[in-house]
């Protein structure tokens, strides 16, 4: 693990390499309500313009739903893992390979609403992972923990409670950042390049060690503590910024649009 003291803001990356982006912290400000975030127009136009100039190389890794990350950047359709890797869509506009909500969940879901589903505690049910979110109730995030804690003793085998800046999740052991990573990187789309990973909370820090066993540039936005990645940026804003210079100046190796990209840099 790293410590803020010892970790570097990241180079432009000069190889061949293809970028996985966790959204909420990352690319948009922390909202109390996770649908009360906002995706402006330029920064739509941002990922667009990166997602050519990779050649479709580019991945959401998030903990939303692929049907919420849609909502969220409509127009834009870009290849996505959502629910932690437990959704996949492998291709812009392929399918969505969906994951449901076990009865065991929906009536864990039901009880802990019952107890703190007030105005200022929102619990969001996602399939096979429940998650509560206490950003506006900071004091209700031990017993949030602890419900779910509890719950592990009666649900099936294969759960695992993460929690994370401002809230608790349960999930499958199975729903892991580092999994969803590996699998895109098998596409021929993503094979042979180096992994770029930018992710903000201990949801993600599984996603660095994979990106890190491969030799990639795994970065935590505005850390709290060790982690496993070895480079920092300092808040959204600057996530935005270090991902807008990689855009304007990034050689890339393959198609012709990098070719373009090459042949500008040169002349500067």
């Amino acid at each position: 693990m790293s410590t803020l003291s010892n970790l570097t803001e990241p180079n432009v990356p000069q190889d061949a390499w293809c970028l996985f982006l966790d959204i909420d912290g990352t690319l948009l400000e922390h909202a109390a309500h996770p649908d009360a975030v906002v995706v402006g127009d330029e920064l739509r136009t941002l990922l667009a313009g990166l997602d050519l100039q990779l050649d479709g190389a580019l991945a959401f890794i998030t903990g939303r739903s692929i049907a919420a990350v849609d909502h969220l950047f409509q127009p834009l359709r870009l290849r996505a893992a959502g629910l932690y890797g437990l959704e996949h869509r492998l291709t812009r506009d392929g399918p969505v390979e969906a994951a449901g909500e076990p009865a065991d969940i929906a009536a864990l879901a039901e009880e802990i609403e019952a107890e703190l589903g007030s105005a200022d505690v929102y619990i969001e049910r996602k399939g096979p992972i429940l998650a509560i979110h206490t950003r506006a109730a900071p004091q209700l995030l031990q017993r949030a923990t602890q419900l779910v804690e509890q719950a592990l003793d009666r649900l099936p085998a294969g759960y695992r409670v993460l929690a994370g800046n401002a809230g608790v999740e349960l999930m499958p052991l199975e729903a892991a950042k580092g999994a969803a990573i590996r699998r895109f990187l098998d596409l021929p789309a993503f094979e042979g390049r180096r992994p770029v990973f930018l992710g903000d909370d201990t949801s993600d820090e599984n996603g660095f060690e994979a990106v890190n066993e491969m030799d990639g540039i795994s970065i935590r936005i505005k850390p709290s503590g060790p982690t496993a990645a070895r480079h920092v940026l300092a808040g959204v804003g600057e996530a935005l910024a270090w991902l807008a210079a990689v855009s304007q100046t990034q050689s890339v190796t393959a198609g012709s649009f990098g070719k373009t990209v090459r042949a500008k840099a040169g002349r500067d």
